[in-house]
């Protein structure tokens, strides 16, 4: 990490915290210095960057650290789980213009990725999203993104900002979206015509209310990502009140953290990006703490995901062959972690949930298979 320097502020959180002592157990104690003359990025498991850019969403909006807030809250957590390393990269230096910015962190984003390590982003606007696919468009890998926001930001504008970005990575040609999940719509904010755009290209959209009611539904959404942003929009304002733009209605804290937790239980995800956070508007830094513990929670699940056995392993899954609509298949269950697989008629198998499995026993057809055969024609 040291030839990155140039692209991060010289004073990180650690040095502005000065003779703060945490706990030999709290984080604040465990996180590596990510510029640390002795260390070795092949030693970290997730590497942490802050960016405070906004002018993708307002050009008058100055750079912020707000990052530095969601550290105050993250270094006092206590770390529950051993062999899980965390590595501080500071904040990303502002550039020029907003394109220098969107550089500096692509590049950052890429030198993480090339070693293999997971890169969590706290912003800064949602457009800052567009970096971590670039980091796939860059090596031309196809790449399974998913985005919680209550918004779907595919309005037309010839800028690339924080309510038009998704049309640049949806439709941008070459085109390295292999398939895309949006989480925790809002209806009332949504064109009909936005739904039936990603409809038409295959891509499954999920509105709030069913995120609440099933939301262990989303975990097989989370597992084949390889890449998740989530806006804090997504959570309700009384549980995120630094999200004045919010509303009232939208995911509990708890479901933010749990939508997390099944984030860092995909074995695929390569970066985790949290916008949408100003500091500025945050009562008595509630909304700081709540980003702080989705981190814990990513974390947790991490920790989920490197204890899970390969599917090759098949004694560490329970096998149940079902027959359903003329359609006869296999589901798989961890003996580790209870999650779910689903054989496709190709012989693939995809993360599916337990209510798949019921709907199969039941002679339906599982919305997702249906889906993954849509994609497939």
């Amino acid at each position: 990490m040291q030839d990155l320097s140039a692209y991060f502020e010289e004073m990180n959180f650690m040095d502005s915290i000065g003779d703060v002592k945490y706990h030999p157990l709290q984080w604040g104690s465990k996180i590596m210095n990510a510029f640390d003359s002795q260390f070795d990025i092949y030693e970290a498991d997730i590497i942490l960057v802050g960016c405070g850019e906004w002018r993708g969403e307002n050009e008058d909006i100055p750079y912020t650290n707000c990052a530095d807030a969601v550290r105050k809250q993250l270094y006092q957590m206590y770390q529950w789980h051993n062999g899980i390393t965390i590595a501080d990269a500071g904040n990303i230096r502002q550039g020029a213009s907003l394109k220098d910015t969107r550089a500096a962190l692509l590049t950052v984003l890429r030198e993480i990725d090339e070693a293999g390590k997971i890169a969590i982003i706290i912003g800064g606007s949602h457009d800052l999203t567009l970096q971590q696919y670039d980091v796939f468009k860059k090596k031309e890998e196809m790449v399974v993104a998913t985005v919680a926001d209550m918004l779907i930001d595919l309005d037309e504008s010839e800028d690339t900002n924080d309510r038009s970005f998704l049309m640049d990575m949806l439709t941008n040609t070459p085109n390295f979206i292999s398939h895309y999940s949006h989480i925790a719509f809002q209806s009332y904010y949504t064109q009909p015509r936005m739904l039936e755009t990603l409809d038409k290209l295959r891509f499954d959209f999920f509105r709030l209310g069913r995120v609440r009611e099933n939301i262990e539904d989303m975990e097989p959404v989370l597992r084949s990502s390889d890449m998740f942003s989530f806006d804090m929009s997504a959570v309700r304002f009384g549980d995120a009140p630094a999200n004045i733009n919010g509303s009232p209605n939208g995911l509990s804290g708890e479901e933010a953290c749990t939508l997390t937790r099944y984030a860092g239980m995909a074995n695929k995800l390569s970066s985790f990006g949290i916008y949408g956070y100003k500091n500025a508007h945050d009562s008595h830094e509630m909304t700081a703490k709540l980003i702080s513990q989705m981190l814990w929670y990513f974390v947790d699940g991490l920790l989920v995901c490197r204890n899970e056995a390969k599917l090759t392993d098949i004694n560490e899954f329970t096998i149940f062959n079902i027959a359903f609509t003329d359609n006869d298949t296999v589901f798989l269950k961890s003996k580790r972690t209870n999650r779910w697989w689903m054989k496709l008629p190709d012989n693939s198998y995809i993360p599916c949930s337990y209510n798949d499995f019921v709907q199969a026993s039941s002679n339906e057809m599982p919305e997702r298979w249906l889906r993954e055969q849509e994609r497939l024609v």
